[in-house]
């Protein structure tokens, strides 16, 4: 015999001696409370698709009330039962089986980022991945991420804008490449403003580049010494240095071609050398091992992998850069034995190398569009950011005026 499904009787509901029971509503067909021998209570409703027979658990008592239940089947299960042949049973289970985030992660890597991205790059998603994405939304379910989730990641990375605004990148990215493969129908990192990022103008000076010079001539690790050597007197960007191999090199015409996967426009770059360059380089390949990179990783413990290419400066810069007083101090930590150690780190980048290469270049009074070409630049906007730095030699040009006419005449 039904009753009506109410607080009070489903209060009153008395388990039974095993199994379960279910006690079915007197008006809402299907719809009831389901009682098990200790004393769980969770509503259900029985409904047909197809002539097939489903069951579909609403959720637990007291969590859900009578009323929220009997509303849920009303105004959402019932409609999307009888009008579209939903099934929510089969797409509960959908939703069991749908990959997390962390499996979109890694069929985006192997599917994409390898496939279209450089090493570098690739490099980057992982560390975000694995060190600030995946240990906050790794486990939710690709449709179950929502915008919320999204922004929520992205306003915790504030203080570090640039760091923040690539990782909500990435994230576009991937559900993007979600999309494609019609794991969800939009994309919850669209519409997401970024921060702003105040661009970066250091270079270092001539006396600077003498105090690097020497803390580089200081340094025990010399092959990484040379890397940041040919990053000083080339403009290259760092992962064009770490990735070249001796073949891109012909010494004797002073040209490194770099690949199209190699560079950041994606196109052959013909880049001729300097006297700088060309010494660093001549003598490395005085001492070079049988390696194809200039700078060989670690050798890898596999026998049929071949030893790649090295992918960090990190350690290195942070060296050469204590070594030439480039360094502000970080928050200590606690050591082993509970006292305070002092961190540090450089007050310059690896990458303001390149700025320093095309500002003191600018400085000498060079044209921007000739800097652009030497550094691999299409844009012309790229490039017209060292503008400023030659006020010096536009100020020289503008004083010559002084010769045209006497100017204490006008004073």
């Amino acid at each position: 015999m039904n009753t009506h499904i109410s607080e009070t009787t489903v209060k009153a509901a008395k388990p039974p001696a095993s199994g379960y029971i279910i006690l079915f509503d007197d008006k809402l067909d299907g719809f009831g409370i389901r009682v098990t021998a200790a004393g769980t209570k969770s509503f259900v409703l029985n409904y047909r698709v197809g002539g097939d027979k489903r069951r579909c658990t609403i959720g637990k008592w007291p969590m859900w009330t009578a009323d929220a239940a009997r509303d849920e089947v009303k105004k959402k299960l019932l409609p999307a039962i009888n009008g579209g042949g939903a099934d929510p049973v089969r797409e509960k289970k959908a939703r069991r089986t749908e990959p997390k985030l962390a499996d979109l992660a890694t069929d985006y890597i192997e599917q994409h980022a390898k496939m279209k991205k450089r090493e570098k790059s690739i490099y980057e998603d992982n560390r975000m991945l694995n060190h600030i994405i995946l240990p906050k939304l790794g486990k939710s379910r690709v449709s179950a991420v929502s915008k919320r989730h999204v922004q929520s990641l992205h306003n915790s990375l504030r203080k570090t804008p640039y760091q923040a605004n690539r990782v909500l990148a990435l994230l576009s990215a991937m559900f993007t490449f979600a999309m494609e493969d019609n794991l969800r129908r939009d994309n919850p990192a669209k519409g997401i403003k970024r921060f702003q990022e105040p661009k970066r103008e250091t270079w270092l000076t001539v006396d600077q580049l003498h105090a690097l010079s020497d803390a580089l001539d200081a340094y025990a690790e010399q092959d990484a010494a040379n890397a940041l050597r040919l990053l000083i007197v080339t403009g290259a960007r760092p992962d064009e240095v770490l990735t070249a191999t001796w073949p891109m090199f012909d010494l004797q015409r002073r040209i490194w071609t770099k690949p199209s996967h190699h560079t950041k426009e994606k196109k052959i770059e013909h880049v001729p050398l300097n006297n700088a360059a060309l010494l660093i380089l001549r003598r490395m390949a005085e001492h070079k091992a049988d390696v194809v990179h200039l700078f060989p990783g670690r050798e890898s413990t596999d026998p049929d992998k071949p030893r790649g290419a090295r992918t960090t400066l990190r350690n290195a810069w942070l060296q050469v850069c204590k070594s030439a007083g480039f360094v502000t101090p970080k928050k200590p930590v606690i050591g082993k034995r509970g006292k305070p150690l002092r961190r540090w780190k450089p007050s310059v980048r690896v990458y303001d190398l390149r700025h320093t290469f095309a500002s003191h270049l600018v400085s000498r009074n060079w044209s921007l569009p000739l800097i652009g070409k030497l550094l691999g630049q299409v844009r012309p906007e790229t490039t017209a950011r060292y503008a400023h730095v030659a006020d010096g030699a536009q100020r020289e040009v503008a004083n010559d005026f002084d010769n045209v006419i006497e100017m204490k005449k006008l004073a």
